[in-house]
Order: structure tokens, then sequence, then C-alpha cells
């Protein structure tokens, strides 16, 4: 075999051992669940070694998507961290054998503070199993690892078993991408759905013209606002807008007659506005549908406040 080979053949067992959970799916997964959508409290990950691994990032997961968790080893809790765990949370504990020592040493405090327990093992007859609320079995036939030593199918089977439970609240929860960007406000998506018009719209020297006026000297607004358009405001409010396609269409079709011709003769009469509040997300759709480059933001009473163009939009 090449190195590829065992690469390829790692993946596979890893592949294996994940579509092997599906049949193990039984109503210990769905009350799992549902203890922790009732549970009024925190949901508290724990586990030693590679296991800790995975539940520190299954409880990144839940607390990302709307599960208030945290991980914490149980090596600490015998130093002072037990004060964070009380009565009306969950405990989710991952321990491949199901009888690790320093896992269930842990144990008999959490019975004593009667806070529930979801285990996680790969021996559903292990002590971890026979002392949990709920026992979500994760067990794999064999590791990746060419010796069968090194948890690798064993790690990966737990960590789509806490990527299941996460996909499975937020069903249960309704979570939306906006409940996400609330999580994530410093992510892409969070910029995207939390950022508003008013917070990229461009204020000054907008390019405002009249529909009267005559489009030599709208050109020379057009051109010095930059963003390829002019706005025509009536009376206070928006009433028309030109942008440099527009000019060119109106100096092919008139010629010497274009600079005799008004902003009243090419304007769009009912251009596309948001308002101050529109999520930049709502205004890329926007854009896209229909394939424009700026969108004017106007008050309730469709007066200019400001103009977002689509590169301010890309965060």
């Amino acid at each position: 075999m090449t190195i590829r080979d065992y690469a390829i053949q790692c993946l596979r067992d890893e592949a294996q051992a994940v579509l092997d959970l599906i049949p193990k799916m039984d109503e210990n997964f769905d009350q799992a669940v549902q203890l922790i959508l009732d549970c009024p409290g925190k949901v508290i990950v724990t586990g030693v070694g590679k296991s800790g691994h995975i539940g520190a990032k299954i409880a990144a997961t839940l607390a990302s998507t709307g599960t208030p968790s945290f991980f914490i080893n149980p090596l600490d809790v015998y130093h002072g961290d037990l004060g964070v765990m009380a009565r009306g949370d969950v405990v989710i504990a991952i321990s491949n054998s199901g009888q690790t020592d320093e896992l269930l040493r842990f144990i008999p405090m959490v019975l004593h503070m009667e806070i529930p327990i979801i285990g996680m093992s790969g021996n559903p007859q292990s002590l971890l199993a026979k002392y949990s609320t709920y026992h979500l079995n994760v067990s794999v036939s064999k590791e990746a690892c060419p010796l069968n030593l090194a948890p690798t199918s064993s790690t990966t089977a737990a960590l789509a078993m806490g990527d299941a439970l996460a996909v499975a609240l937020m069903e249960q929860r309704h979570f939306r991408p906006q409940d996400f960007a609330q999580f994530h406000p410093g992510g892409e998506l969070g910029k995207r759905l939390l950022t508003t018009a008013q917070d990229v719209m461009q204020t000054n020297d907008l390019p405002i013209l009249t529909a009267e006026m005559h489009l030599g000297e709208a050109i020379i607004l057009v051109s010095k606002g930059k963003l390829g358009l002019g706005v025509a405001i009536e009376d206070g409010h928006i009433a028309g807008l030109i942008t440099d396609g527009d000019i060119r269409r109106a100096m092919e079709k008139w010629q010497a007659e274009f600079f005799n011709r008004t902003v009243a003769d090419i304007m769009t009469r009912q251009p596309k506005t948001v308002g101050p509040q529109t999520k930049i997300s709502e205004i890329q759709k926007l854009m896209n549908k229909h394939k424009i480059h700026n969108v004017l933001v106007a008050d309730k009473d469709n007066r200019l406040i400001g103009i977002v163009d689509r590169y301010a939009c890309v965060l």
C-alpha cells in the first residue's frame, strides 16, 4: 500500500464508524435532547484525555448554537471547580471505555447534587452507562489506527454524536441564522446579519440632482459623487435615479441632442430603497435579485439619508 492508501483507509474506517452509529440511535438520544431542552441551567461537558478534547469541542458547538454550556476537566473538580455546578444543570460525560477512573470518581459528586448525566461511551455495560440518566452508545468496531490502539474512529464517533445533539437541539429550538449571528458577532455571517444600512451607508457629498437639470450638468455631479449614480430630489423627496449606464445609453440614443435633455428624461422614477435598519444580508439579496450595485437609504417619508454600494456590503 502507498502512503495515500493508508490515509484513504483511515478516512474510510472513520466514515464507517460514523455510519455505524445510526442503528445505535434509540430513545436514549431523544430523551437526552429533551433533557437538555428542559434544562433550566447549563450543560457541563466533561471527559479525560482525548475524550476531554472532544468534550471541549462539543461544549463549544453547543454554546454557539443556543445551548449554554462549557467544558470542565474532572480533575479540576477536586480542586474547587465543583462550585460551577448547580442543581438544574445537565452533565454530558464522555469516556470511550466508560470505565475511566478519574471520570468515575467525579460521578458520585454529580449524583449527590441530583444533576442528571448523559453518558457517552463505547460500552453500554460500563459503569458510566449504569449511572447515566441516559446513555449514548458510540462504540466502534475498530480504530482507524493500524495498531487498533490510538483513539481515532472512537473520537470521531463521539464528535459526530455531539454534533448530532447540537443539530437536533437547533431544530427543536428553531434556531435561525440571526440567532447564530448573535453568538458569532465577529464572524462574516454575524457581520452580515447584524450590520445595518446605517452602519455602512455613505452620507457625505451625495450626488444630488434635480429632475429639471440638464444632463451635461448632471454628468459632472455624478462623476464627483464617485458612486456611478445621481439621485433626483423634488421637494426633499426621492424622485428618481440615474446611473452611468443610463447616461451612456442616452448619449448613444440622442447624440448631439444629449445636452438638451434633462435628468427627468432618463431617470428611474421608483428606485430601490431600504430603511436605515435594513440588514446588510437583505441588501445583498436585493442587489443580487435586481442586478444593481447601489441602494438608496431613505426614511419613512422617502427622504434620502444615504447610499449603500455593493463594496460596503463586503464585510
